[in-house]
């Protein structure tokens, strides 16, 4: 074990040449990173997701239930033992040949089979109450971060000049306040890495998972080889548009469509604008060619480089999936209210829809009376009508 660590912690790889862990050791006049003092983030961690369940059950909820938002979930499929089994036993997703296979044992069409399993799909998804707790926590924890970090960083020199991050570097001493930023930053992205597997399972869990392993990633590097000053900087500019998006999408779930309109169309400019524009060319202009000049690259630099640029990569990914969403919205706006959160229609909704099925309940049995050229008295192209599903699923 002692080998493993001392060739994880090779100095060669971590710091820059000439420099040693012994040089970066706290003293009477200074105090630097210390790896150890990352161990507090796992406690922390927990202590976040715990004040979140209490957050989301004493302050979230009674604010969802002023607004009016109820705690019913999407509408349940219709009991059935034999879809039940291939649900829970088999797939959620039959294919074409099982859906066929069920259809004659059922005596059901096909369309009908579909639509239970998207019920039955959606009924085990949160409510728009547990959605809109979920969101009001995250808007109040990035609110809180993001103010502590412009009221911080405004007093520093390295936010109006990015070489001040790598002068001296890397005998830069540590701040009381770049400490409390960095452990509270790093708790909450291990207690968000925890909860995506309890949270609102979204499209794009493997994506955020990555997001999240990457940004974890950045802030270890970043601190233990002392880069914590342009470290903050980076953390400072993503929490400002994750304040807007989590105000939008409370807005959505309480119905206030005005409201949700103007922050969706704030947070796009202001992510489009700061993560493909501030991003690489005050971020990435420094830590790739500024350190290069004043300090020159070193093994760790080099992957702490890949991790920034691995981000940028994610950053253009979702301004494309924001630009597809506005650019559907409005184009849908033309006939109808402009929702580009609407849960049914964003590209990271929770609960999936299909816009050319109607969702009646399941009859009990095919019609096959009663129809002409395949349309009956209601012309309902040989399907019972039934309640309309819920646009809010």
């Amino acid at each position: 074990m002692a080998g493993i660590l001392a060739w994880f912690w090779n100095e060669r790889f971590w710091l820059p040449h000439n420099v040693t862990w012994a040089d970066l050791k706290n003293t009477d006049e200074a105090t630097f990173p210390q790896a150890e003092d990352l161990y507090l983030a796992c406690p922390l961690a927990f202590c976040i997701f715990m004040i979140r369940l209490v957050f989301e059950r004493f302050i979230a909820r009674p604010c969802a239930m002023g607004l009016k938002i109820q705690a019913n979930g999407p509408q349940k499929a219709q009991p059935n033992a034999i879809l039940e089994k291939v649900f829970t036993a088999i797939t959620k997703h039959p294919d074409e040949k099982r859906l066929e296979g069920l259809s004659k044992q059922l005596d059901w069409d096909v369309r009908t089979i579909q639509r239970w399993f998207r019920q039955r799909r959606n009924q085990e998804k949160p409510s728009t109450l547990a959605r809109f707790c979920e969101s009001m926590w995250r808007f109040t924890f990035y609110l809180y971060i993001f103010t502590y970090g412009v009221r911080f960083l405004k007093k520093t020199p390295w936010l109006w000049n990015t070489k001040e991050c790598w002068y001296n570097y890397p005998y830069q001493p540590l701040t009381v306040d770049i400490h409390y930023y960095y452990i509270l930053e790093l708790s909450f992205y291990l207690s968000l890495l925890f909860s995506r597997f309890t949270d609102i399972r979204r499209k794009d869990f493997l994506i955020m998972f990555l997001h999240h392993v990457a940004t974890i990633s950045l802030i270890v590097f970043s601190y233990v080889n002392n880069m914590a000053r342009v470290g903050t900087l980076v953390m400072c500019l993503h929490d400002a548009a994750d304040v807007l998006i989590e105000a939008a999408k409370m807005a959505n779930y309480a119905k206030c469509q005005i409201l949700c309109n103007l922050l969706f169309a704030m947070f796009a400019i202001l992510f489009i604008t700061s993560r493909l524009g501030v991003y690489p060319i005050w971020i990435l202009n420094t830590t790739l060619f500024e350190s290069w000049e004043i300090v020159g690259p070193y093994p760790s630099w080099w992957v702490f480089n890949l991790l920034l640029v691995l981000l940028q990569l994610l950053h253009s990914f979702w301004s494309y999936l924001i630009v597809k969403t506005a650019c559907r919205a409005i184009s849908k706006g033309k006939v109808g209210k402009w929702n580009p959160l609407h849960v049914s229609k964003d590209d990271r909704s929770d609960i999936e829809s299909s816009s050319d099925e109607d969702d009646s309940p399941p009859p009990s049995q095919k019609h096959h009376n009663n129809t002409t050229n395949g349309t009956n008295k209601n012309g309902t192209n040989g399907y019972l009508t039934g309640v309309p599903y819920p646009d809010e699923h």
